[in-house]
């Protein structure tokens, strides 16, 4: 069952979005933008977002998210009704824009409709390809092109998750500290020089192909494959 995060303040628009959806989603509720920025490294098919919240604003935090995530979709659920704030809203990045009230029907219908792009769109990339390497996230293996022959290479857990990472945002530098964040979390304490020892522990394991990951000096890194 696909996730969606609803990011909400008031419980009684949890409890009609959960009547409306519950049945064919796995609905996760927070209540501000900064518990939502905790639920961003799980695999969320699709956010449904307020625009006042307690601690910031709706459009904002779509930005921000769509910067980090831009294949995430995200649904304004808000009572904002003029154009202006419309636009504003798919100037942020947003998929869809629905005011409240809402009917339950038509949240359901538009919410199961992106879903079933998303799901197909997941599919498509759940193999990456590129000249040196493979990953396949659904397996979660990766094959790396040594001497013209792709080798399967062993692992961790968290060493597949740092390169998927990577390889989500290819080509863009990441600060050593968004990778802190985004990985182990911002309620995990560790020193964000951990990064670069993880970091080069996957680089050994990659072997011939290691200058696929870059260290920018004094910026982050960098995703770069031929």
């Amino acid at each position: 069952m696909q996730t969606v995060l609803l990011v909400e303040d008031s419980k009684e628009v949890f409890t009609m979005v959960k009547q409306a959806i519950g049945s064919i989603v796995d609905l996760h509720w927070v209540e501000s933008i900064d518990t939502a920025r905790d639920k961003l490294n799980e695999d969320l098919s699709l956010i449904l977002l307020d625009i006042e919240l307690p601690d910031g604003s709706g459009v904002d935090f779509c930005t921000e998210v769509q910067a980090s995530f831009p294949d995430l979709p995200i649904f304004f659920l808000t009572s904002h009704d003029d154009l202006s704030d419309k636009v504003l809203g798919f100037s942020a990045g947003a998929d869809d824009y629905i005011t409240k009230p809402f009917q339950p029907l038509e949240l359901k219908a538009r919410v199961e409709s992106r879903l079933k792009k998303e799901a197909t769109r997941k599919q498509s990339t759940e193999l990456l390809k590129w000249v040196e390497i493979e990953i396949d996230k659904n397996c979660q293996e990766v094959k790396i092109l040594n001497e013209g022959v792709y080798e399967k290479i062993d692992l961790t857990a968290l060493e597949f998750k740092l390169l998927t990472y990577f390889a989500g945002q290819e080509g863009h530098v990441i600060p050593r500290d968004k990778v802190l964040d985004d990985i182990w979390g911002k309620d995990v304490h560790i020193y964000s020089r951990s990064v670069d020892t993880h970091v080069s522990k996957l680089r050994k394991k990659l072997g011939p192909v290691s200058h696929i990951i870059q260290s920018v000096h004094g910026a982050g890194y960098k995703f770069s494959p031929s």
